[in-house]
C-alpha cells in the first residue's frame, strides 16, 4: 500500500505531501468568476478579492465534521479548522490573509467544494477562518461528490510533475505531466544497501535507475587514496559528510567496482542492482532524445542563486522530466582537491578503455547535453546504479 506521496511541481517550484488515498486536485490559476461558476451555485465566495475581512457560504446534506482550509498559491496550507457542522447552509468569515491568490478547499462527508480566494489586504495578517452561523432549512444538491480527502494544488497546462511515493521502507519516483483525470500507480522495487540506506528508484523505458546518487561507505580524506581493504569507503566533498548526506559520495572507479573489472558488476551497489555499463548508459541517454538533450531532463531543477535547487545558475534546460534527478556532485581531482560543486555532475560507467581510464558521464549546469568522457580511475565520481 502508498503510505504518502510527495508532489513537486517542477515547473513552479512548489510542493506538497498526500496520504497515499488522498486525490490530488490540479487547479489553474482562473478568474474569480470563473472559479466560482466551476464550484457551483452552492459555494458563494464575498467579496472578492477581499480586503480586511471576507465571507464563505457553502452547504451539507447531512451532520458532520467537515474540513475548511486555504493554501496559498505554493501549495502551502495557511489555515484550516475542523468544525462539526449539522446539514444545512453554513457562513463562514475569512480574516488576516495577506495579499495574493488562495485556494479554498471544503471537505465533509457530504460534500466537495473548492474555489479561489484573492485578497487584497496591505501589511501583514493573521490568517484565520471564523465560524458565524447555519441554517438547516436548505438541502446540498445531489450533484457533490463524497471523497476520503481531496488536495489541491496549482498547475498549468504543460507543467511537470514529480511524485516520490513512499511504501514502508520502498521508495519510488514517477514523472508525469498529465493531461486528463488519471490514477497514478507506484509500481516499488526493493534497494537497500549493505549500510540501510533506501533509495528512491524511477523507470525510464525499460530500465530502472536509482534516482538518488549512491551513498554507502565510511569516509575518509580527499588526501587518502581508497583502497581494497574489506571496508568499503566514500569521499564526501569538501571531506564535509553533510554533503554526502546531499549529494552522496564519491568514489575511485576501483572501489566502485569493489576491485572487479567486469562490465555491469554489482560492486558497492545493492543486491540486484549493478554499476551501468557505458552502452547502458548509452541506452538511457539515447531513449532520452541524444546526448543534446538528455542532460535536461535528467537534471534536478532550479538553482542555488533563486534558492529553488542546488545547481549553480542558468542550470541552462533543467527539466527532471525523466525522474533522474541529478545532482551536481562535482568530483574528488588526482590530487585529493575537491571541485565543480555545484556545477557538474559526474557518474561512472563500469568499462574499461584501459587499465588507467574508464568511460563515464557528465552533466553541467549551463548546457542540457551530456557529455561521455574517459577519465582517470583514480578520480572520485558520483554513483548510479541499474536494477539487474
Amino acid at each position: 500500500m502508498v503510505d504518502s506521496v510527495q508532489v513537486k511541481n517542477l515547473a513552479q517550484n512548489t510542493r506538497l505531501t498526500l496520504n497515499g488515498a488522498d486525490v490530488l486536485h490540479l487547479m489553474g490559476v482562473v478568474g474569480i468568476g470563473q472559479a466560482i461558476a466551476q464550484t457551483g451555485a452552492d459555494l458563494r465566495i464575498y467579496p472578492n478579492p477581499m480586503v480586511e475581512q471576507g465571507y464563505i457560504e457553502f452547504e451539507t446534506a447531512s451532520a458532520g465534521k467537515a474540513h475548511i482550509g486555504l493554501c496559498d498559491i505554493t501549495g502551502k496550507q495557511v489555515v484550516q479548522i475542523q468544525p462539526v457542522l449539522p446539514a444545512g447552509s453554513h457562513t463562514f468569515a475569512v480574516n488576516g490573509l495577506n495579499a495574493g491568490i488562495y485556494t479554498l478547499g471544503i471537505r465533509s462527508s457530504a460534500a466537495v467544494y473548492s474555489g479561489k480566494i484573492t485578497s487584497a489586504m496591505t501589511g501583514p495578517g493573521n490568517p484565520a477562518i471564523r465560524y458565524l452561523s447555519s441554517d438547516p432549512g436548505l438541502k446540498a444538491p445531489v450533484w457533490m461528490k463524497s471523497l476520503n480527502s481531496l488536495v489541491p494544488m496549482q498547475y498549468d497546462d504543460g507543467d511537470q510533475l514529480l511524485f516520490t511515493c513512499f511504501s514502508g521502507t520502498y521508495k519510488t519516483v514517477i514523472p508525469l505531466m498529465p493531461l486528463q483525470s488519471q490514477t497514478v500507480t507506484a509500481n516499488f522495487v526493493a534497494c537497500a544497501d549493505a549500510d540501510g540506506n533506501i533509495y528512491a528508484t524511477v523507470s525510464i523505458g525499460a530500465q530502472t535507475w536509482m534516482a538518488e546518487n549512491l551513498n554507502i561507505g565510511t569516509r575518509i580524506n580527499g588526501s587518502q587514496d581508497q583502497t581494497d581493504n574489506g571496508v568499503i569507503e566514500k569521499y564526501c566533498w569538501g571531506d564535509d559528510e553533510s554533503n554526502c548526506a546531499i549529494y552522496g559520495g564519491l568514489y575511485q572507479w576501483d572501489e566502485s567496482m569493489q576491485y572487479v573489472a567486469t562490465p555491469g558488476v554489482q560492486g558497492i551497489c545493492p543486491a540486484g542492482w549493478h554499476i551501468p555499463t557505458d552502452g547502458e548508459w548509452t541506452v538511457l541517454i539515447d531513449y532520452l532524445g541524444g546526448e543534446g538533450i538528455a542532460g535536461g531532463k535528467m537534471k534536478s531543477t532550479g538553482t542555488i542563486g533563486a534558492g529553488t535547487g542546488l545547481w549553480a545558475p542558468p542550470n541552462i534546460g533543467a527539466t527532471n522530466s525523466s525522474g533522474f534527478t541529478a545532482l551536481p556532485g562535482g568530483y574528488r581531482s588526482y590530487n585529493g582537491n575537491f571541485i565543480y560543486l555545484p556545477g557538474y555532475a559526474y557518474f561512472w560507467s563500469s568499462t574499461e578503455i584501459s587499465p588507467t581510464d574508464a568511460w563515464l558521464r557528465g552533466l553541467s549546469y549551463n548546457g542540457e547535453y551530456v557529455g561521455r568522457y574517459c577519465n582517470y580511475e583514480s578520480l572520485g565520481f558520483s554513483c548510479r546504479c541499474l536494477q539487474n
